[in-house]
């Protein structure tokens, strides 16, 4: 652990980067080792997803939550829209084998069991409070500048780079399944961020995005978005 702080305080690129890369690791690994493992992992993952998030705290200071009704507004409007076109838009093949099931504890441990509940309640907290601060802070805070600038930290938030803004948009969309909900997604979250200049409202809109979703997985039983 402390090589990991040794390791972020090492360049305010660092701090932003290798966090977000952990994750990103572990999430493609945790299918490796059969169906029902894979549930452990995610939680596993969104434990060692929350200890980096608050290891970052003292060296990314734009990663701190804000409230807006725009970033209110934002997260409803990406939740409907992922949810809204996902009928019509081809998925993300290149990137992702999906299983037939979906991420479905129900199906791995017993409907309504307590362990499929812990699973589900541990990836709704994950992809709504790890999730949004680690994503946010690599795109919009790291990438989104550091295509502009090599020393992007002094670079305001709210700087207006229109290829930047579609390059890393799109890079955020091709790491999902739906991948053009994900670019929209992107696009949106970057808005916010310019318009507000500060991180917090797009990780706010992120959170309340990843929570209706997950809250409509589990009412409507739609696995295949997990």
């Amino acid at each position: 652990m402390g090589l990991i702080r040794a390791s972020l305080e090492k360049s305010p690129a660092t701090a932003r980067v290798l966090p977000f890369f952990i994750f990103l690791l572990l999430t493609a690994g945790q299918d490796f080792f059969g169906q029902e493992a894979r549930y452990w992992l995610y939680l596993l993952k969104t434990l060692v997803g929350g200890w980096l998030v608050w290891e970052m705290r003292p060296l990314v200071l734009e990663m701190r939550w804000a409230w807006s009704w725009e970033a209110l507004g934002v997260g409803v409007a990406v939740f409907i829209l992922w949810v809204g076109i996902d009928p019509f838009v081809p998925k993300n093949h290149l990137f992702f084998k999906p299983s037939e099931s979906g991420w479905n504890p129900h199906a791995a441990f017993g409907q309504n069991s307590w362990l499929a509940w812990t699973c589900i309640v541990g990836r709704i907290l994950g992809s709504s409070l790890v999730v949004p601060p680690l994503e946010e802070v690599f795109y919009r805070s790291f990438l989104y500048r550091w295509l502009v600038r090599v020393d992007f930290w002094n670079l305001p938030l709210n700087h207006r780079h229109v290829l930047s803004w579609c390059v890393t948009s799109l890079v955020f969309g091709l790491v999902h399944y739906e991948w053009l909900a994900g670019i929209l997604c992107g696009l949106l979250y970057q808005w916010l961020v310019i318009r507000k200049n500060r991180l917090g409202d797009a990780i706010t809109a992120h959170a309340i995005t990843n929570l209706l979703l997950g809250l409509w997985v589990v009412t409507r039983g739609a696995w295949h978005f997990w």
